[in-house]
């Protein structure tokens, strides 16, 4: 994946419109970007680093960033034709998630939008989009991406629907789906098609999904059609485990199918493991760090939580059982090298508004930064979903050191007045010498972390460690700020109605959090969102390893009831636990949350 630039205006935004496409002095366009998301020139937005790379490679790119749906289409014409490909993608964030709330509300703002506001995008952006590009450009490839695109790439669940989806290039009708962390797939679709590559040809390409004609195809792995899938349930968690340990590999060379129809999805393995080199690549490309101009005067939410953010690594081997990072960026870590953080750190500095204060060192989770297996050939044989579940795995090196010689060379610098933790961290792997750096100078007054459940039962199935390495973690953290003359807390992130959830695992949770002398701030109803173990359980109502029954909490008066233990101390909800708690034969409890 090549990296150097071409001679034009590396410094300025990428065009958005017909007048700056004529500022570059450009003629044609060879891909064309639609985006759900405002247009941000930050590496922590998609849009612009997988735009950055293709400039980069020698394209003319044009983004058309949040293009109106609702009128005559002008901003899907404006730009004309591109000379090789569309490329789509809803933004950061799954449209569905980003517009309703776990109990199907609609939200009021949208964190990716101009002063936040909502309405700025479609339901199913992806499927929207590229409905209407092949609509006015038939003949025109389009290439769908984004973590929407990604995780609903074979048959999903829906939760907004409440049902079984086929692969969303069956709806869009694009040409390719690029799956994961894109950058190379989209490099080497964009050679290819400016070579003058067959369709044929390209769909030899690695980390892509494409709809084939012929169901008849052969692939390495198999996997129940979309239909057997509509008719059984246990075909549906069969077909995520296969799919979830083949995502987790350490070196996947398997092509897998799914018959749809009169069609088959075939998705192609991915790229090895990104390097440090081709990271730090990535990371050097000319982004101007800001919002396109277009927005002056407005405030962009998202952007201005993560403009002072630095991404260290990808990939998360914590394997959450509701999470979709592994699925998207793979379970093993890719870092970035020192010396590439230090200069993102030396740009930022650069910036006339930057105060002296990094928000965020981070990645998935902040300190799993360059660790990785002892020994590379256990990891090539293992295709476990989780490295750190249920105990961590013997063969991975935990050591610190490196991230905490990261930390201390950063704040060494003259600028920098303090850089902290934003990204979270897991306790469970975190050294004693790590947690003692982290509490002495990389905490902003509260540091989140997330246990997510108290009870073991439910932790099992969520794939999260045992309650008690929070407890010995709080006890350590409150040790560490009385050494270091510091009042600093801990805001603990737990979910609700997750599934093998009950009211009975709640109560518990209020009681043991109430004894902590945590009154809760950070919590969440779960919410299903595409291809995770979690959301299988609750479709199916299976564990996809074990096929046990895992029973869920579906209706909004169940989920309420279960929400309400996290906000016990609120007086308008001590009626409704008290008279739940008796109602389901659980009234021993009552005295436990309300001693009086």
């Amino acid at each position: 994946m090549k990296v150097s630039l071409p001679n034009h205006k590396n410094n300025a935004f990428l065009p958005t419109s017909a007048k700056e496409v004529a500022t570059w002095g450009w003629d044609s366009i060879d891909v064309i970007l639609f985006s759900g998301d405002a247009y941000v020139d930050h590496p922590s937005f998609g849009t612009a680093m997988i735009a950055r790379v293709l400039q980069a490679n020698g394209f003319k790119v044009a983004v058309v960033p949040q293009p109106n749906w609702r009128d005559d289409l002008r901003d899907f014409k404006k730009l004309g034709k591109p000379n090789l490909f569309f490329a789509v993608t809803a933004g950061a964030m799954d449209s569905m998630v980003n517009h309703y709330t776990a109990g199907k509300r609609l939200r009021s703002n949208d964190a990716y939008t101009p002063e936040g506001k909502a309405g700025f995008r479609p339901d199913r952006a992806t499927v929207v989009y590229s409905k209407i590009l092949k609509q006015l450009f038939p003949d025109v490839p389009v290439v769908i991406g984004g973590i929407e695109a990604s995780q609903r790439r074979l048959t999903h669940y829906d939760y907004w629907e409440d049902k079984l989806l086929p692969s969303i290039l069956v709806d869009t009708q694009a040409d390719f789906l690029v799956y994961g962390m894109a950058e190379r797939a989209m490099v080497d679709l964009a050679k290819g098609m400016q070579q003058g590559l067959s369709t044929q040809q390209l769909r030899g390409i690695k980390q892509i999904a494409y709809l084939d004609n012929n169901v008849q195809t052969p692939v390495d792995i198999e996997l129940a059609s979309h239909e057997t899938c509509l008719a059984s349930k246990k075909a549906q968690a069969q077909n995520f485990r296969l799919f979830e340990e083949e995502a987790n590999a350490y070196a996947s060379t398997k092509v897998m199918g799914q018959q749809v129809g009169n069609q088959k999805v075939i998705i192609n393995p991915p790229y090895p493991l990104i390097s440090t080199e081709e990271l730090d690549a990535l990371y050097n490309l000319p982004y101007t760090r800001q919002p396109h101009p277009r927005y002056k005067g407005k405030t962009i939410p998202a952007y201005e939580m993560i403009k002072y953010s630095i991404t260290m690594h990808r990939g998360c081997f914590g394997g959450c059982s509701f999470c979709t990072i592994s699925a998207h960026q793979g379970k093993f870590i890719a870092s970035r090298s020192e010396a590439s953080i230090l200069r993102e750190v030396e740009k930022i500095s650069q910036d006339a508004q930057f105060k002296g204060y990094i928000s965020d060192l981070g990645g998935p989770s902040a300190n799993m930064y360059k660790l990785q297996g002892k020994n590379t050939e256990l990891c090539r044989k293992c295709k476990k979903p989780a490295c750190l579940h249920p105990v961590i795995c013997k063969n991975l090196d935990t050591n610190h050191a490196p991230l905490i010689d990261l930390y201390r060379k950063v704040r060494a610098l003259p600028y920098i007045k303090k850089a902290t933790i934003g990204s979270g961290i897991r306790y469970d792997l975190a050294t004693p010498q790590y947690l003692k750096e982290v509490v002495a100078h990389h905490v902003s007054g509260r540091l989140k972390v997330a246990p997510e459940h108290t009870n073991s039962e439910v932790l099992n199935l969520m794939r999260k460690p045992s309650f008690n390495h929070f407890i010995a973690f709080e006890k350590q953290f409150r040790e560490l700020n009385k050494a270091c003359g510091l009042n600093q807390q801990l805001i603990p992130y737990f979910i609700s109605s997750h599934p093998g959830c009950t009211a009975v695992h709640m109560a518990d949770l209020a009681i043991t959090t109430k004894q902590m002398r945590f009154q809760l701030e950070q919590v969440q109803d779960f919410t299903p969102t595409p291809m995770t173990l979690s959301t299988e359980m609750y479709y199916t109502g299976l564990h996809p390893y074990t096929l046990q029954v895992v029973k869920s909490a579906k209706t909004l008066a169940q989920k309420n009831e279960q929400r309400n233990f996290f906000f016990w101390y609120k007086p308008e909800n001590k009626q409704a636990i008290v008279r739940y708690l008796k109602q389901i034969g659980c009234a021993h409890l009552i005295a436990k949350i309300y001693p009086r």
